[in-house]
């Protein structure tokens, strides 16, 4: 028989963040994520997706990915220590390297794979890590299983990083200290300021990782934040996933060659969990070409960032402080919030409600990701939806 106790706790818990307008429902996508998708038979223009340069749907990588499966079948078959690491893996991460800037790369099977795995693996409850206070979920989850003493520090804010680094490094109590940031910070689409952040680690002998989960593809002509500075030599660790600019699936930690070698033999995810597939890592490789061939789709994806930003922020929205084509409609209450992107969905726009514990209480906001691949007709159809519902609800 089912446990009562189980059945009460969620049945409570559930109810609970119902009435706090923190309940997120999901909607399947019917066909492919692209610009414009059908959810429940309705087509919408698609503002939620990560899939920033519609690679996604590219025709070029499909045809990869359909050769990778008739040359080397649809899985890796083990995991990436015994026999799972395919020539086409190998392929993969020399690309990554090259492209980062780095001597080597090393594939996982998410972002959020990577920073469970590199973060754990270099740090041990005999150190600490200096985290920015906005950092993402993953970032948070790797810091915890490492068991390193975790010091937050101000979102961005150089002086309090200074302070605390030189609090930690001077206490004697570490044996080594990180300072952990995201390159782009994925819910308000600022920039971390890494020329300041390499400059305090030198100072005080930090190891540095950036999460570039949000910059590959979209910052540094493609290349991610740190070639954006261009602090190439500069920083240990730079991750970044395959599943948001890319286009298709994973993440990957790129730096030194020892570092990877190191990683290879002691992060867990990728000693115990079966390597990305093989049409997967094929279709990465050949996004990461095209984006070293040309910077076509990166120039639309800002050119029609531009245009959104500037027709939202003209109607009187709140756009935060957003760098980057990430553009968030500030709304704060959570009730309101879920209520706008309702609205905005039946009028025909998809752009999911953010609240919390995404982003902080009274924070709420709708995030629009534009993409090289829509329109202007679609944007300028967004636009005007969303001064209508922002009319009708009095958020502007």
């Amino acid at each position: 028989m089912p446990s009562e106790t189980l059945d009460r706790f969620l049945n409570e818990n559930l109810q609970e963040l119902k009435d706090q307008g923190l309940y997120n429902e999901i909607d399947p996508v019917e066909g492919a994520n692209g610009p414009e998708i059908t959810i429940n038979g309705q087509k919408l223009i698609n503002l939620s997706s990560n899939n920033y340069l519609g690679l996604a749907t590219d025709e070029r990588l499909k045809e990869v990915a359909q050769q990778a499966v008739d040359s080397h079948g649809v899985g890796a078959g083990a995991v990436r220590t015994i026999n799972g690491t395919l020539d086409l893996h190998v392929k993969l991460e020399e690309k990554i390297a090259e492209f980062k800037g780095t001597e080597s790369a090393i594939a996982y099977q998410s972002g959020f794979n990577c920073n469970m795995a590199a973060i754990s693996a270099v740090m041990d409850k005999n150190d600490a890590i200096l985290s920015d206070s906005l950092n993402h979920a993953s970032i948070i989850d790797g810091c915890r299983l490492s068991k390193a003493k975790i010091i937050p520090y101000g979102h961005n804010d150089m002086e309090d990083l200074r302070q605390k680094a030189k609090e930690a490094t001077e206490s004697g109590q570490y044996n080594k200290v990180m300072v952990i940031t995201d390159g782009v910070f994925s819910m308000d689409g600022d920039v971390a300021k890494l020329p300041e952040i390499v400059e305090i680690a030198e100072e005080f002998d930090l190891i540095t990782y950036v999460d570039d989960a949000h910059g590959s593809g979209v910052l540094g002509k493609g290349a991610g934040t740190v070639k954006h500075f261009g602090l190439q030599d500069k920083i240990d660790f730079q991750m970044g996933t395959l599943s948001k600019a890319i286009g298709v699936v994973g993440g990957y930690v790129a730096g030194k060659q020892e570092l990877v070698d190191w990683l290879k033999v002691r992060s867990r995810p990728f000693l115990f969990s079966t390597s990305l597939s093989p049409a997967d890592v094929t279709a990465s490789t050949k996004a990461i070409d095209i984006l070293m061939e040309s910077t076509e789709l990166y120039d639309k994806m800002w050119e029609n960032g531009n245009y959104l930003k500037e027709g939202l922020k003209g109607l009187g929205f709140n756009i935060g402080e957003s760098e980057t084509p990430i553009t968030p409609c500030v709304i704060g209450d959570e009730k309101t919030t879920q209520q706008f992107s309702k609205r905005l969905n039946e009028e025909g726009v998809y752009a999911k409600a953010i609240v919390f514990p995404t982003v902080p209480r009274g924070t709420g906001r709708v995030r629009n990701m534009p993409t090289a691949a829509h329109t202007k007709e679609m944007l300028d159809n967004a636009i005007k939806i969303y001064e209508k519902v922002g009319k009708e609800m009095g958020v502007i």
